[in-house]
């Protein structure tokens, strides 16, 4: 985890605080930074496991946001990273729906095998996990949205950031990797599928940016 989060810190440095990728990056830092406290101080009953799901996880957000091509669901934030009609907010939420709805599942199949066991075996870590970013939205939320004066005249912004919750993203994201692991043994189906994870993701990823004003 000392890999990921020094990439991330990278990241920070290098980045403008206004881009849409560095707000996201920050709020997914201090959730990291969370996480691995957590771990190291016996927050998770196998932190191996844990660790092994967190780093997995992590290494989709940095591999999408360096790549030349990101996949379908990172594209909308990085398209629209500097978009001046785009709140902090909306970055931020962008990028969650993306490591959420689509990279989550693929991070829980990727530590399935890699510690040659079922996804039911990571249930309680996936939870304790899921736990972390749910405490910390509450948190994105009240740093990141507008003052009232500014909701009264934006009031689209509350109807749009409303519409989108974490916790149905992470029950979703459960959903699919269970589905994956099953489809394993049939990848052409599995990769159908994943595509059509991506894309769907994506275009909610697109709607969370629409700009304002």
């Amino acid at each position: 985890m000392e890999a990921v989060l020094a990439r991330m810190r990278a990241l920070e440095e290098r980045l403008p605080p206004q881009d849409g990728v560095a707000v996201f990056n920050r709020v997914y830092l201090t959730v990291t930074e969370t996480l691995h406290h957590r771990i190291e101080h016996g927050g998770f009953p196998a932190p191996r496991r844990a660790a092994v799901l967190s780093v997995r996880f992590a290494e989709r957000y940095l591999t999408a946001v360096e790549a030349d091509r990101a996949p379908a669901c990172w594209r909308p934030l990085l398209q629209y990273r500097r978009h001046p009609g785009i709140r902090p907010l909306q970055h931020a939420l962008a990028g969650i729906n993306a490591h959420i709805g689509h990279d989550l599942a693929l991070a829980v199949v990727a530590t399935c095998g890699e510690l040659d066991c079922e996804p039911r075996s990571l249930e309680a870590d996936f939870d304790r996990v899921g736990d972390t970013l749910v405490s910390l939205e509450e948190h994105i939320r009240e740093d990141l949205m507008p003052g009232p004066d500014l909701l009264e005249i934006a009031d689209p912004l509350t109807h749009l950031v409303g519409s989108w919750s974490l916790e149905r993203a992470r029950a979703g994201a459960w959903s699919a990797a269970r589905l994956l692991w099953t489809l394993r043994r049939a990848p052409d189906l599995a990769e159908e599928f994943t595509d059509s994870l991506d894309a769907g993701v994506g275009l909610v990823g697109r709607c969370l940016l629409t700009p304002r004003g």
